[in-house]
């Protein structure tokens, strides 16, 4: 379709920078400053530099990357953190001595780990750091271990169950009239190999759709033909992938316990912690130096504010897990679930603890590649100090079903309540409308035993474990099992 194969967005690569050690002993470090190209192959299949369409060299994006629009956005969104947390809420101080408060943490795809920096800089600037301000904690997983998205690729079972469920997608609508107005509008510029758009063509529909929406998002450099943008067009490719991805998040309780159930899982116990001022809401891995965990270099007890950059799945599988995605489109650029811990104060309702939004995708991190970055942003709460070499047992709530607590367990998630909030957007569980499960007036406050109970039952006792169960089982359950309740 004439589209170019490498764009000029990313003027990051004029200025990289490297950690390096500059003493044999390790006891001096500085950093390299240094400008990437990228090479590719010529026609004669020799080397040459890569060139966006005007012949620019220096500032060639990588797929996938975060390109300026990007940074843009999620500095813009954090921002807009500060702007309500700091300056409206007054939750968050306005100038910090470090961010052991804050729970940062990021997918291991650089553009999420990237996200996370553009929103951390634009909710705390250097004018809001002082001079004496430590490097700020940021949490990553190896892949094998992550949970911050649908992990197909490590996930045995989750990859069965997805690709079960992209292919009855396939079967519904491959052969349909709107895939033929699809076909209609754009099949011309489909490889000899897969000249008919389909779900599960080559490239799939899902994968047009991606590199669609970043056109968009990008300058006239890098447009396709007029035909990919056709209104009706669009709203039939988004309404087929959001099927294709999310359907089994609504229909079957494991797809959503090995596709998701371990994140929300950790939410909640991150919840719980924060009432229970236990320790588990996050700053045993951001708290302490010199390999300790646990009390923040500034002293910090507790985690107050969390943000994590992870991607448009991610925010559509939470949704979709806990019934609240019902009708939506594919989550658009700048895209943010914000997950808000309240408490009681008599006799109003009160924030003590307010859980910004938004995470992965999270905030629009325009990738090249299409694929939505995102941003995850919660707040939490406390923590004694621990050493990294000698961690307690969790103790608590933590992961206890509902079922398993004692009524002294039960009484403490009392007066508390979660909201979230889908790019602003306060969403409504089914499960929380019931009488009793809801703040009285307003059903989008959940209480937090209902929200517990509701993300208890996807979350897995050992994900690994569920990973690698029902191998030989059938991929769809005997009866829909409802999301949200």
């Amino acid at each position: 379709a004439g589209l170019p194969p490498y764009w000029p967005y990313c003027n990051a690569a004029k200025r990289m920078s490297s950690v390096l050690m500059t003493k044999m002993d390790g006891s001096s470090w500085s950093d390299l400053q240094w400008r990437r190209r990228i090479e590719t192959f010529g026609l004669d299949d020799g080397p040459v530099i890569a060139s966006g369409p005007q012949g620019q060299s220096d500032a060639v994006c990588q797929l996938g990357e975060l390109t300026d629009k990007g940074r843009d956005t999620t500095l813009a969104f954090g921002q807009r953190l500060r702007h309500l947390y700091v300056d409206q809420l007054r939750f968050m101080p306005k100038i910090i001595t470090d961010a052991d408060m804050i729970y940062l943490r990021a997918t291991p795809l650089p553009r999420a780990l990237e996200t996370v920096h553009q929103s951390f800089w634009g909710m705390y600037p250097p004018t809001a750091r002082t001079a004496s301000f430590p490097a700020p904690t940021i949490v990553t997983r190896t892949p094998a271990d992550e949970t911050l998205f649908p992990n197909d690729s490590n996930c045995r079972r989750f990859s069965q169950l997805s690709r079960a469920f992209a292919q009855r997608t396939a079967d519904r609508w491959n052969e349909t009239q709107e895939m033929d107005y699809v076909n209609g509008l754009i099949s011309k510029w489909m490889p000899p190999s897969s000249k008919r758009v389909a779900v599960d063509s080559r490239p799939r529909l899902s994968g047009i759709m991606d590199t669609l929406n970043s056109t968009l998002a990008h300058g006239p450099e890098t447009r396709l033909p007029s035909e990919f943008y056709d209104k009706k067009g669009r709203e039939i490719i988004d309404k087929i992938a959001v099927e294709e991805w999310y359907s089994g998040y609504q229909e079957s309780n494991e797809y959503r316990t090995v596709g998701i159930g371990g994140l929300v899982g950790d939410i909640v116990e991150r919840m719980t912690g924060s009432v229970e001022k236990n320790g588990l809401d996050g700053l045993f891995e951001i708290g302490g130096d010199n390999d300790h965990v646990g009390k923040g270099r500034g002293g910090e007890r507790d985690i107050k504010f969390a943000l994590s950059g992870c991607h448009d799945t991610t925010l559509a599988a939470v949704l979709s897990s806990l019934g609240a995605f019902e009708g939506e489109k594919w989550p658009p650029y700048t895209s943010h679930i914000a997950l808000e811990l309240f408490r009681r104060i008599n006799p109003i309702a009160g924030a003590t603890a307010v859980v910004n939004s938004n995470v992965a995708k999270g905030l629009d991190s325009k990738p090249v590649d299409g694929q939505e970055q995102s941003l995850w942003s919660m707040i939490f709460g406390t923590s004694k100090e621990r050493s990294a070499r000698n961690l307690p047992s969790p103790r608590g709530i933590a992961r206890k079903t509902m079922e398993e607590l004692n009524p002294t367990e039960k009484r403490e998630l009392d007066g508390y309540y979660v909201r979230i909030r889908y790019n602003d957007r306060p969403m409504v569980i089914p499960g929380c409308k019931s009488q009793g499960n809801h703040l009285e007036g307003d059903e989008s406050f959940c209480t937090m035993a209902a929200f517990k109970s509701i993300a208890d039952k996807f979350t897995p006792k050992n994900w690994k474990e569920a990973c690698g169960s029902n191998l030989d089982e059938p991929a769809f359950p005997a009866v829909n099992e409802d999301a949200g309740f």
